[in-house]
């Protein structure tokens, strides 16, 4: 099993600057680093402060500077906010400044709030078709001169430059829940990110028996792409019985601001969205404290060891350690550190 680090600047209020938040990512990417994480994923979100992100190549391209070995993914670019020129361009030229550490993965995109600023106000859901035409040019750019005349974009004869230092090419990961993306991915020879979010382990084997079933379905890909799970995870020290109960409080409070963005009608004052109240989702046994303890990765070192042996068990290949959870960056060093020390041996 490989680990890696999922992460966002997290700003819930002004009480910490964006130049803060910024050097504690940059902290915890080198802490990763020296404890053996083989990537650093950074996602893409626009105007909103708590995940804020908006062209994740910028700070992989710092970070390129600021680390030696750990491998710099773009987790996720959003389809539909790309041309393939700028995908394969921005995404080779981050190769070419990371001495070939290079990795993108590309999602169709989920709030409708960034598709109504940055789309025009295409249904998010219709983002699927974006990233079906996005990926195969881009790795057509990479490879060369390439026309493109599609249902969404078209240009003449034109290629990526600079060209990936990776003789094979940046890997290319795609965010998949269905059993068609998982289809369209393995049969690409393109490797899977899953993300379970609110759901148990239940989901885990489910969102793998996905992955295994499309596997089946196509022999003719000789190459086993991989498969990765990302969880909100925090590790608490073993002699705190109740270590667990702060993290599942501040991931109830990520996804009831999850809700707010995702669902809410009232707008952002300067970037920023209240969670939605906690009586608006008291009914939702999902969003229970004792059940974020279980779905979350939450535990000691030996319970989160546990249970990652089962993931790797069931086939992943890579765990990403997502800290975005809505605690101090404090709170996130220390877990961070635990998982390092106590948890990442187990596993090398």
């Amino acid at each position: 099993m490989r680990f890696s680090l999922f992460i966002h600047m997290e700003r819930w209020d002004d009480s910490v600057s964006e130049k803060e938040h910024w050097d504690n990512l940059v902290e915890l990417v080198q802490i990763a680093e020296k404890g053996g994480f083989g990537t650093v994923w950074i996602g893409e979100h626009h105007s909103m402060e708590y995940t804020a992100s908006p062209n994740p190549m910028i700070q992989l391209g710092y970070l390129a500077a600021r680390t030696e070995k750990i491998r710099l993914g773009a987790g996720t670019i959003v389809a539909p906010f790309w041309n393939p020129i700028r995908a394969a361009g921005e995404t080779a030229l981050l190769d070419v400044i990371s001495n070939g550490r290079a990795e993108v993965g590309v999602a169709r995109g989920a709030y409708q709030f960034e598709f109504n600023r940055l789309c025009g106000g295409i249904p998010a859901a219709d983002g699927g078709k974006y990233l079906r035409e996005l990926v195969p040019a881009m790795e057509q750019l990479w490879n060369g001169d390439y026309e493109h005349d599609g249902e969404i974009w078209r240009f003449p004869v034109s290629t990526s430059v600079p060209k990936p230092l990776n003789p094979s090419n940046p890997p290319i990961w795609i965010a998949a829940r269905s059993e068609e993306t998982h289809h369209w991915a393995v049969e690409n020879g393109w490797n899977v990110q899953v993300t379970p979010l609110m759901k148990g382990d239940e989901e885990v084997q489910d969102l793998m028996d996905k992955f295994n079933a499309a596997v089946a379905a196509h022999p003719e890909v000789e190459k086993r792409p991989e498969i990765m799970v990302l969880k909100h995870t925090y590790v608490h020290a073993t002699e705190d019985a109740e270590g667990w109960r702060p993290a599942a409080d501040a991931i109830n409070r990520f996804y009831r601001t999850f809700q707010s963005w995702a669902f809410g009608k009232d707008e952002p004052v300067n970037g920023f969205k209240d969670p939605a109240p906690l009586e608006a989702v008291a009914e939702r046994p999902e969003f229970a404290a004792d059940s974020l303890h279980k779905t979350a990765m939450i535990g000691t070192p030996d319970e989160v060891s546990e249970r990652i042996q089962r993931y790797q068990d069931m086939g992943y290949d890579e765990y990403s350690y997502w800290t975005d959870n809505g605690m101090t960056h404090e709170e996130k060093k220390r877990s961070l550190q635990l998982f390092v020390d106590q948890v990442v041996p187990r596993f090398q």
